[in-house]
């Protein structure tokens, strides 16, 4: 009997296919983020800084690269899955991984400038006071700390796996791989270091009970399907005889967590506090990159393991929709401090993009991918400009320290203006591209009445963003004023980069279009 189960066994064990190919770019970003705490550990001090901003250069520039290689020869429009199906390599996930190097490649070259915060804005040494002598000669003689480069190759690495996992489990565990990093990074702000650790924490706390959610979700829909694989969730939906309590009960904590992450009201409470306090080019990747990794999960769960059931949930994610830009565009109004301001838009904007997500339908999908590229490079670009309007503390994020910017600096005042009508969504911008294909996807759906209600939140957004304006343009400065610092050369790319993908998706979307539209999802 030994013997039988013996010459047996070998035979039960079967080694996961891998399509090297096609997972080829999250293994480089992964790989390059390996080799980066390796220099993190080995190299000097001084070596450090030019190191770290070549490899995460290089990386993701080589895992832009291999995506571009694999879409345009090898890629099946039907999409792959690898690593025993956990990994779904698909055109939405091409697409989100192309968004999301781009968006890292802008926030690589925000944290990595070293002449708007002299030293650069990042500090591994909490303990010592803003304007010490340590401080100074700290800055002076190290640089900035480079540990913040390992983290942000983690933390994408873990994005792109997260929009591309197959089942709960891999999704769960990219997802603290992104998240992890993140709480760190938050943390880690040369000035007003007790604001920043402060949002660290609170961010910290809430993504753990965010995660505790999705673990709890993902429990009961495993107790419900005997599988965490999307599609045998879909396959238990649609044709199983067991109590859909676990069912519903499981996709609820489940989509609590994701919205978590999404900023999506209800459930965004970290979101003012977190960007606020937060270096700002941590705020940029974290604005950018995470919505686009966050609704990349939501799309997939939706569509793949929950589109059969959507008569039971939508009308909740509709309720869900409304608050969420009810809450960004109403407490927006009332914010005094620019990037609180933004915060609170990245809600209402989450509300706006959960419309298309509940579409579930091809031009749903698209438009929801459309409109997370564009809204990522003009957010990025936004967090750019606010770097750079600093006083003797740092970053003049109150709203009183931009009045008569336009008189001071007239470009600045130009190029930020431009992203402010983006986000409000006015024509001959990607803002305004991104509403209106969102809004039609639904419209075609049968939601209207979610429609008129998300184009009223819409207008209301639009006021705190003229407001803005008004104040640069129209309000005298104040003698004792902030400063616009000139940008350096990462910082003045990275504006541009936003600046001019607003501006191309506004004109020509098309091409965006028909990219984000090429395939549905693979399970």
């Amino acid at each position: 009997m030994l013997d039988i189960v013996l010459t047996q066994a070998p035979q039960q064990l079967q080694t996961p296919s891998i399509d090297y190919a096609a997972v080829l770019p999250v293994l480089i970003i992964f790989g390059v983020a390996c080799v980066s705490v390796l220099f993190e550990a080995f190299l000097p001090r001084h070596m450090r800084w030019p190191s770290q901003v070549f490899l995460s250069i290089v990386g993701i520039a080589a895992a832009g690269v291999s995506l571009v290689i694999y879409v345009s020869s090898s890629a099946p429009k039907n999409g792959v899955t690898t690593f025993s199906k956990a990994i779904s390599v698909d055109r939405p996930a091409l697409f989100l991984w192309g968004t999301l190097l781009l968006l890292a490649l802008g926030s690589v070259l925000l944290i990595a400038d070293r002449s708007v915060e002299p030293g650069g804005a990042f500090v591994a040494q909490a303990g010592i006071r803003p304007g010490t002598v340590q401080d100074r000669a700290q800055a002076g003689s190290t640089g900035m700390q480079t540990e913040v480069f390992p983290l942000t190759l983690f933390a994408l690495g873990g994005m792109m796996a997260f929009c591309a996992a197959n089942d709960l489990l891999t999704m769960f565990i990219a997802l603290e791989v992104l998240s992890l990093p993140l709480y760190l990074m938050c943390g880690l702000a040369r000035r007003r270091r007790l604001l920043s650790q402060e949002s660290a924490v609170k961010y910290f706390l809430l993504g753990a009970f965010s995660s505790a959610f999705f673990l709890y979700g993902l429990a009961l829909l495993y107790g419900y399907a005997n599988s965490v694989k999307l599609a045998d969730i879909a396959n238990a939906a649609a044709g199983s005889d067991r109590s859909d309590t676990l069912l519903f009960a499981g996709l609820g904590l489940l989509v609590v967590g994701l919205l978590f992450k999404g900023s999506v009201g209800p459930f965004h409470t970290w979101t003012p506090d977190v960007y606020q306090g937060a270096p700002t080019p941590v705020t940029a990747f974290m604005a950018a990159c995470t919505k686009v990794a966050a609704f990349g999960g939501i799309l997939r769960v939706l569509s793949v393991a929950f589109s059969s059931t959507s008569w039971e949930w939508r009308g909740v994610l509709w309720t869900v929709a409304i608050i969420s830009m009810a809450i960004g565009a109403v407490l927006g109004l009332t914010q005094t401090d620019v990037k609180r301001m933004v915060a609170y838009s990245s809600v209402a904007h989450a509300g706006f993009l959960l419309v298309g997500a509940i579409a579930m339908t091809e031009k749903g999908l698209s438009s929801t991918l459309f409109y997370l590229l564009a809204y990522g490079f003009t957010t990025l670009a936004a967090f750019g400009v606010i770097s750079l309007v600093r006083d003797s503390s740092g970053e003049a994020t109150h709203l009183s320290a931009w009045a008569g910017l336009a008189k001071r600096s007239p470009v600045l005042a130009a190029v930020f203006t431009f992203l402010l009508l983006a986000l409000a969504g006015i024509p001959l911008t990607s803002g305004f591209v991104g509403k209106f294909v969102v809004f039609s996807a639904a419209l075609s759906d049968g939601m209207a009445p979610l429609v008129v209600v998300a184009l009223v939140f819409s207008a209301v957004a639009a006021f705190f963003y003229l407001r803005v304006i008004v104040l640069m343009y129209f309000s005298e400065p104040a003698k004792d004023g902030p400063t616009v610092t000139v940008p350096g050369a990462f910082t003045t790319t990275a504006i541009t980069l936003g600046v001019l993908v607003t501006l191309i998706l506004g004109l020509v979307p098309a091409f965006a279009l028909d990219w984000a539209g090429t395939g549905g999802f693979a399970s």
